[in-house]
C-alpha cells in the first residue's frame, strides 16, 4: 500500500486551522524544564553487570516481606490465597488477548461476567463494567457519566478523596466547558454539609464522595444523599472495595455509581501497578457505562454464550456520542479480583472486613495512649486513621525504618495544613505482635 505523508502546504493549513503557529505548542501543557531532558546515558553494560546492577538497585528498596509496613493510603497490603496466584498464571488466561472473537473466547469472557456479577455483589448495585485501568480513571469516566446524563457542567468533589483520583479528573476535563470544584472537609475530616449546601446548584450533575474517605474515616451521608437528590444530581461513592464487607453497600448508601480502586481484591500492592478500577452504576445509567460489559446469550442452538455487548465507546460508533475513548480493560487483574472474591466468599470478605476494623481500632487507642501521638478522627474508620506527631513525619519514618517498620504516609506531601500528621494503616496481615511492636517503636521514637 503506498504512503502518502502530508506535505508542507497541509502542515500550514493544519495549522491555522487550529490557531497555532506550529507543533511545538501543542505541548505547552508540558512544564517547560522537562519538555527537552538532556540524556546522558552510561556506557553499555554486559548481561551480567546489568543483572548485578538491577540487583544492588533492587536491594535498596524496602520491602514487604523483610519490613513491617502500616503504609496505606490508597495501597494496600491484604492476604491473598494462594489460588489467586494459581489460577491467573494458567497460559490461557495469561497470554490472552482482547475477545473480540467471542466464540473463542469463552473462557476470559466468562471470567470477565463473573467479575462483573461480584462487582454487583459487592457494591448493590445493578450493573458493572469488566474493569478500568485503576481507580482513578474508573471515578474520572464516573463522573463523564454524570455530566453526560444530566447535561449539566459542574460537579463537586469532597477534598477527602484521594489526591490522586482528583487530579487524574481534572486532568480529563482539562480542556473542555466542564468543571471540578471541591468541597472541604470539616471535623474528623468528614465532608463539609455547609459547603456543599452553599455550592449545590442547578449547573450540578454530581457529588463526588469516598467513603472510607482518603484519610480513613466513614463519611455520614445520609443528609449529603437527600440533598444532592433533591437537586437533581447524581451521587459517586468512591470506596475501599473490602469495606462493603461490613459498612452498607453502595446501593443501600443511595449512590447512582460506586467506583474505586481494585487493587485490594487479590492484587499485590507492587510498585503501584498493574491495578484495576472498578465501576458499577444502575440500571437507569446502564447505557452511559463506559469501556467493556460482558453479557450472556444463547448461541443459535441454544447454548449458553458470553459476548461483548453494550459497546458505546468510539471503536464502534460515531465519536460524538461514544460514552468513552477507553475501548479495553485490565482483564488479569480483574480476574484476579474474581478469583479472590470468590474463593473467600462472602464469610470471608466480611471476616477479612472486620478483622481490618479490629486492628485500626486496637492500633489506634494504643497509639492515643502515648506522648507526642494525637488521634485526629476518633469517630468510626475502617483500616486507617490519622495522627498528629510531636515531630516531623519523615524524621519518624526514617527512625522506624531503621527498626525494620514502614511507617505511615505523611499527609502534608498533599494537604499543607497537615503538618506533623501522618496516615496509619493496619490491616489483617498485621498480628496483634506485629501492632504491639509499632506502638513500641512509636514510644522509642518520640521520646
Amino acid at each position: 500500500m503506498s504512503y502518502f505523508p502530508i506535505t508542507k502546504q497541509d502542515q500550514v493549513e493544519m495549522l491555522e486551522t487550529i490557531g497555532i503557529e506550529h507543533f511545538g505548542q501543542l505541548f505547552n501543557a508540558i512544564p517547560s524544564e522537562i519538555r527537552n531532558p538532556k540524556i546522558d546515558l552510561p556506557q553499555a553494560l554486559s548481561e551480567l553487570e546489568a543483572q548485578r546492577w538491577f540487583r544492588e538497585l533492587a536491594g535498596k528498596n524496602s520491602n514487604l516481606k523483610s519490613n513491617l509496613s502500616f503504609l496505606g493510603a490508597g495501597c494496600y497490603e491484604h492476604f491473598i490465597p494462594s489460588i489467586v496466584k494459581h489460577i491467573i498464571g494458567r497460559s490461557e488466561f495469561y497470554t490472552a488477548y482482547t475477545p473480540y472473537q467471542p466464540e473463542a473466547s469463552q473462557g476470559t469472557l466468562q471470567a470477565l461476567f463473573e467479575y462483573q456479577s461480584l462487582i454487583c455483589e459487592l457494591t448493590g448495585m445493578d450493573v458493572s463494567n469488566g474493569s478500568h485501568y485503576d481507580g482513578s480513571t474508573a471515578l474520572a469516566e464516573s463522573v463523564l457519566m454524570t455530566l453526560h446524563e444530566t447535561k449539566r457542567r459542574k460537579v463537586l468533589m469532597a477534598s477527602s478523596v484521594h489526591p490522586d483520583h482528583r487530579r487524574v479528573t481534572q486532568t480529563y476535563l482539562t480542556g473542555t466547558d466542564f468543571e471540578a470544584r471541591e468541597i472541604s472537609f470539616g471535623q474528623n475530616f468528614e465532608l463539609n454539609l455547609d459547603s456543599l449546601k452553599k455550592e449545590l446548584n442547578q449547573e450540578v450533575a454530581s457529588l463526588v464522595v469516598q467513603s472510607p474517605n482518603f484519610f480513613g474515616s466513614i463519611e455520614k451521608l445520609n443528609e449529603a444523599e437527600a440533598l444532592v437528590h433533591q437537586n437533581g444530581s447524581l451521587l459517586i461513592l468512591v470506596a475501599h472495595p473490602l469495606s462493603y464487607g461490613f459498612y452498607k453497600t453502595a446501593k443501600e448508601i443511595g449512590a447512582d455509581i460506586a467506583c474505586g480502586e481494585g487493587q485490594p481484591l487479590g492484587i499485590p500492592p507492587g510498585f503501584g501497578g498493574p491495578w484495576l478500577g472498578y465501576l458499577a452504576t444502575t440500571r437507569t445509567l446502564m447505557r452511559r457505562i463506559p469501556g467493556r460489559l460482558v453479557g450472556l446469550t444463547h448461541d443459535t442452538d441454544g447454548n449458553r454464550a458470553f459476548c461483548l455487548t453494550l459497546q458505546a465507546r468510539e471503536q464502534h460508533i460515531r465519536r460524538e456520542r461514544a460514552s468513552s475513548n477507553i475501548c479495553t480493560n485490565q482483564a488479569l487483574c480483574a480476574l484476579a479480583a474474581c478469583v479472590y472474591v470468590a474463593s473467600l466468599g462472602k464469610t470471608g470478605i466480611r471476616r477479612i472486613a472486620e478483622l481490618n476494623l479490629e486492628n485500626s481500632y486496637y492500633l489506634r487507642d494504643e497509639l492515643s495512649k502515648l506522648k507526642g501521638i494525637k488521634v485526629l478522627n476518633p469517630g468510626a474508620i475502617f483500616n486507617e486513621f490519622v495522627v498528629e506527631l510531636s515531630k516531623s513525619v519523615d524524621q519518624v519514618n526514617q527512625k522506624l525504618e531503621q527498626r525494620g517498620i514502614i511507617g505511615g504516609l505523611n499527609l502534608e506531601r498533599f494537604y499543607s495544613g497537615c503538618k506533623n500528621q501522618m496516615l496509619l494503616c493496619g490491616t489483617e496481615t498485621k498480628s496483634k505482635e506485629d501492632l504491639d511492636q509499632l506502638v513500641q517503636a512509636f514510644k522509642e521514637v518520640l521520646k
